[in-house]
């Protein structure tokens, strides 16, 4: 990656996603999303084998209900 490339793409993301990804990683509590892993919804959609009809799990919700720390 050319250097001008990467300048431009830190300044439209300052953030870097590995790091947040850490950082939301290490807070998580024990536990966090298993009511999701366990519904019918998830199980059937974890369920598909032919991953071209897989359709993406679209979690949803308000601002801070903590839909960074299911993942």
């Amino acid at each position: 990656m050319s250097d001008e490339k990467r300048r431009v793409l830190e300044w439209l993301s300052p953030l870097t996603s590995r790091n947040r990804h850490q950082t939301v990683r290490n807070a998580r509590a024990d536990g966090v999303g298993d009511w999701l892993i366990d519904t019918d919804i998830f199980s059937a959609w974890s369920a598909l084998e032919d991953r071209a009809a897989k359709p993406v799990l679209l979690c949803y919700g308000d601002p801070g209900v903590g839909k960074t720390f299911i993942t």
